[in-house]
């Protein structure tokens, strides 16, 4: 470790910014991005939207609605057991590797009680079947099921049947300008082409060419996969420190932007990648900033010069925005015009009104 190259929090920032598609707007497609940032926090319906506005230029949210229509794209339970946008090859990737920790992940929540003496092999059979006749609710399968298995709670096994069988959210839901219910199908059942498994160190080499370099912990910390440290220690990557002293990891062909890169401002939804990316997030955000709440109750939020500043929302007559701390002149004239710009793409007022939230004082 002596002669291991230290990391500044700076340089890790401008890294994570590049990679991220955030230091500037890339001219990819909407699926190829969904693609490279190896998928997309969905939990609210139209956060990849304003996710990919930030990183795509000349976005248009028709795009992914056609993506979304034409079964290229899928919402599924995946990184973390959460709602995430992934390419339909993607998903082929890598559901079969969350698979396990899906499992896992639905016997330890509150709904977990439901498999002590489930058939689980009946169970899924029955569910399988009721999504592959149509899309179903969750309120749909527990009134299905719960007749079937009247011992056990019914709405336990509505959850259990979204969570113990591969499935994808189906449109109307997080369609632009409409939407609709939560409806799940089986991933068989909507997508034509089955893709091959990944092999784990492949979505590792994704994780840290979107979000890297990255430590172990933070690896984990982004998929909620467990045991990754013996896979990453035996790949052939480069290793780093970062000026805590934590081991990272890095592909090798991983860009590492001078640390003066300007950075310009950014406006994020909710729960975007890069605030969920890692364990120490000091990269993106202050340990104060983090501390007020935000990033876990969903706020979407404002970069300046690379860091969370602030948080956001539209309404009907413009754009509000509600600074943690004070901005300077140049910082504040980006700020409005790129808030401009976000609320011509959310069909509200220009009037960008900036204040200091009662939350920074």
């Amino acid at each position: 470790m002596n002669d291991t190259r230290v990391l500044t929090t700076r340089e890790l920032n401008r890294a994570t910014l590049h990679r991220q598609l955030l230091l500037d707007r890339a001219d990819l497609t909407a699926i190829e991005v969904v693609e490279h940032l190896a998928g997309i926090q969905a939990q609210e319906p139209f956060s990849p939207y304003y996710g990919l506005w930030s990183r795509v230029r000349d976005f248009r949210a028709a795009e992914l609605v056609a993506l979304l229509e034409g079964r290229q794209v899928v919402r599924a339970s995946l990184h973390r057991a959460t709602i995430h946008l992934v390419s339909a090859a993607d998903h082929g990737r890598f559901e079969p590797l969350f698979r396990p920790f899906l499992h896992r992940r639905f016997g330890s929540s509150p709904f977990g009680f439901v498999l002590d003496g489930l058939d689980v092999d009946a169970f899924t059979a029955a569910a399988t079947a009721l999504m592959e006749e149509r899309p179903r609710t969750r309120r749909e399968l527990s009134d299905l099921l719960g007749p079937r298995w009247p011992e056990h709670d019914a709405t336990a096994l509505g959850y259990a049947a979204g969570m113990l069988v591969p499935t994808v959210q189906v449109p109307p839901r997080a369609l632009w300008g409409r939407s609709g219910p939560a409806a799940w199908t089986t991933a068989a059942n909507w997508l034509p082409h089955t893709t091959p498994v990944a092999p784990v160190e492949d979505f590792v080499r994704r994780y840290l060419a979107a979000f890297g370099p990255a430590s172990v912990k933070d690896l984990q910390t982004w998929s909620g996969m467990t045991r990754l440290r013996t896979v990453v220690e035996r790949m052939d990557l480069r290793v780093f420190a970062d000026e805590r002293g934590r081991v990272l990891y890095d592909v090798h062909d991983g860009p590492l932007p001078d640390p003066d890169t300007p950075a310009p401002a950014r406006f994020l939804p909710e729960f975007d990648n890069i605030l969920l990316g890692h364990d120490d997030r000091t990269r993106v955000i202050s340990d104060e900033d983090y501390r007020r709440g935000i990033v876990i109750g969903g706020k979407p939020t404002l970069l300046v010069d690379g860091v969370v500043h602030g948080i956001w929302k539209t309404t009907p007559t413009g754009l509000d925005i509600d600074l943690f701390r004070p901005l300077t002149p140049a910082q504040r004239a980006d700020v409005e015009a790129e808030g401009a710009r976000l609320a011509r793409f959310a069909g509200v007022e220009t009037d960008i009104r900036l204040r200091t939230d009662a939350l920074a004082r």
